[in-house]
């Protein structure tokens, strides 16, 4: 019964996922205590209490209509707060209509690559990625071309994306800070991204989509500040959450922010309207959207996280691994101590480490730590690195 496509999707099914089912398997057999689960990138911590106290208000009040159909974009004062709030960061002149709330940003991506893509057009994506987007980009039958970013630095190859620039060329995905690597990508490269973007789309006589998937905007360490892609992009639209920003990632609440200035734009935010009836997402969930519209200045404990990345960065460098330092996020991406990552990840396991290769992010040679985790499982977990590290020497 199952599709042929989706059972070699599921041959090939994601290495973020595969770790995590493994960590619940050592669980269980070694108790919570003593498993190091760096696989899944899923807060620890608790929502904001700010959020808590809105939850609980609205889930007792007798607002009408609170938890019925509303229009497929989202309840309209909640996206004309949203909008404020970019405003106010961008200074440009986004009102409510420019808001599209979805069930997270996953749903997010999905209704906008529904929207845009053709079949065969093509999306740049730029590696490391997160793994997801190859499918959501199949899933609406486009066409996924990858730039490696520059080795090390992680941050874009430019001479790389203007090669793969073609005519097909729709939409370029955005991940900044970056999942797996937690780069910030800096206003300098960022802005001569949009020169060559605008030179290719004369050249080709094209409109490509700079499509910013910003989950991650709001945790950024030691003063680093990220670029708002819409000040720079004139044809962008931004996919946020609250999932880690405000540690609500099982709520699955987000929104769509498109570019005020995009030719067409109301059309692309009728079209965004759409698809996110014709997905099946139908609205964004309206309890949570109400949530969020209370909780825009809420935020969780970056300190938090920056005390986590410290303690684990600081001693896998100790220990002799080859790292570039996250300015945002809650993710390490070390240099494996051999070629094959799949094979380091493997052997971590036999000491209850889960981590997860750099393969599954387009990025051998490397992988991915997740410290949204309790800073109890990266104490335990020090003693576990230095026997594993020392195998290797």
């Amino acid at each position: 019964m199952v599709a042929k496509s989706i059972a070699e999707k599921m041959s090939g099914s994601s290495w973020i996922r595969a770790m995590f089912e493994k960590g619940a398997m050592l669980r269980e057999k070694y108790g919570a205590d003593k498993v190091y689960d760096f696989s899944l990138g899923n807060p620890d911590l608790e929502p904001p209490i700010g959020v808590k106290k809105a939850l609980i208000r609205l889930a007792g009040s007798e607002e009408p209509d609170l938890h019925k159909y509303m229009n497929n974009a989202g309840f309209p004062d909640v996206r004309a707060k949203i909008s404020a709030q970019i405003q106010r960061e961008t200074g440009l002149p986004l009102s409510g209509k420019h808001i599209i709330m979805t069930c997270g940003a996953a749903g997010g991506l999905n209704v906008v690559l529904h929207t845009i893509l053709n079949p065969g057009e093509e999306v740049i994506v730029l590696a490391p990625y997160f793994a997801e987007y190859l499918g959501y980009i199949e899933n609406h039958r486009g066409k996924v071309v990858l730039s490696p970013c520059s080795t090390g630095s992680f941050e874009p190859d430019l001479s790389d994306l203007e090669r793969k620039i073609t005519p097909s060329t729709k939409a370029l995905i955005l991940n900044s800070p970056n999942n797996p690597t937690g780069v910030v990508y800096s206003s300098a490269i960022l802005g001569k991204m949009a020169e060559l973007i605008e030179a290719k789309e004369r050249e080709f006589h094209i409109q490509i989509l700079i499509l910013s998937d910003e989950p991650y905007t709001r945790l950024v360490y030691d003063g680093c500040t990220v670029p708002s892609v819409l000040r720079i992009f004139p044809n962008s639209v931004v996919v946020n959450s609250y999932s880690k920003s405000l540690a609500l990632p099982g709520e699955r609440i987000g929104y769509i922010a498109a570019h005020p200035f995009m030719k067409n734009v109301d059309s692309l935010i009728n079209g965004f309207a759409y698809s996110n009836r014709a997905l099946g997402f139908v609205n964004a969930p309206s309890m949570f959207q109400k949530v969020i519209a209370e909780s825009l200045e809420e935020s969780v404990g970056t300190d938090i996280y920056r005390e986590r990345r410290d303690l684990i960065y600081n001693h896998l460098i100790q220990l002799g691994y080859t790292c570039r330092k996250p300015q945002g996020a809650f993710y390490l991406f070390p240099r494996a101590l051999i070629d094959d990552d799949i094979a380091f990840v493997e052997h971590a396991a036999k000491f209850n480490i889960l981590l997860v290769p750099g393969t599954g992010f387009g990025c051998p040679g490397y992988f991915r730590l997740s410290y949204s985790v309790s800073r109890k499982t990266i104490e335990n977990s020090l003693p576990a690195f230095e026997k594993l590290t020392r195998d290797f020497q």
